[in-house]
């Protein structure tokens, strides 16, 4: 039985979605269902069924969900018990948006360079989602957004990147200071569910500041895309480059305590732990030319 097939409708179960799965599975949605085919003849069963766009397990494909995730985590493991310490099997990692354009290519690049021996899988999603996923064991570790709490004994962080609050505006916005100008215009928020959109709002609540509410939206390059059509202002951690081509924004400092810490958070044990770690010392260096 080819993996590839068991991971597929992990994914699909995962996200009750094709599409959303091909997505993160990076295939087309016509792809992953001729594997999902494929893998219902082999055991005979219909393992989902559909209503719509939402796709949800039948009782045959719940029946064999667990044992499945065990068979992709134990094949896994094999390829990574049997290189006997060097780097090397499939590492399941996660990664913000602006994670996965700043930071990860060059982190991968270094990686690779040094261990050829490691495949990757890559995630994107939120740093709420790529938390969880991560000390649930779904992922070995991802790059996220530092949580406003203690994190579990079984994994550990590592901050690549302090990264504080910026307000920004369009250059055809007025000449004001950025007080004046978010009581003013209109307000583009973070996303007050991601961690550094929390960050955002105790900025606001301790200066006082009271602002018109228009959009909150969770993709900063959607947020400076919005600014740069002088749709209004907004407040967001000045994230790794490359910010999008083209924009034409005033970006101005703000002084507050709290910084957006972008790094990592991997699980600390298992049989891939040689391949996380160079991933780890990877993420260290990795943003230094090479």
């Amino acid at each position: 039985m080819d993996m590839r097939f068991l991971e597929s409708f992990i994914m699909v179960a995962d996200c009750g979605s094709i599409a959303e799965a091909a997505r993160r599975l990076n295939m087309t949605p016509a792809a992953l269902a001729q594997r999902l085919r494929a893998l219902e003849s082999e055991l005979g069963h219909v393992l989902v069924s559909r209503n719509g766009r939402a796709v949800q397990p039948t009782a045959e494909g719940l029946a064999i969900l667990d044992q499945a995730r065990t068979l992709v985590q134990g094949t896994r493991d094999l390829r990574a018990l049997a290189a006997n310490g060097v780097p090397a099997g499939q590492l399941r990692l996660g990664a913000t948006a602006t994670s996965l354009t700043g930071l990860m290519p060059s982190i991968l690049t270094r990686l690779s360079a040094e261990h050829p021996a490691i495949e990757y899988f890559v995630q994107p999603g939120s740093s709420v989602d790529l938390y969880h996923r991560v000390v649930d064991g779904q992922l070995d570790a991802a790059i996220i957004v530092q949580p406003q709490f203690a994190i579990p004994k079984a994994t550990d962080w590592l901050t690549i990147r302090n990264e504080p609050l910026v307000f920004i505006a369009s250059e055809r916005a007025p000449e004001l200071e950025p007080h004046a100008l978010l009581r003013q215009c209109r307000f583009i928020r973070y996303d007050r569910n991601q961690w550094g959109g929390q960050i955002v709002d105790r900025y606001l609540i301790e200066n006082g500041l009271v602002v018109q509410e228009w959009l909150e939206l969770d993709a900063l390059d959607a947020i400076a895309a919005h600014v740069d059509c002088d749709l209004g202002v907004s407040i967001v951690p000045d994230w790794a480059p490359p910010w999008p081509a083209g924009l034409r924004l005033r970006k101005l400092p703000l002084e507050f305590r709290d910084t957006r810490r972008t790094g990592v958070i991997w699980r600390r044990s298992g049989p891939r732990a040689p391949a996380i770690t160079a991933f780890v010392k990877a993420c260290a260096e990795g943003i230094r030319p090479l």
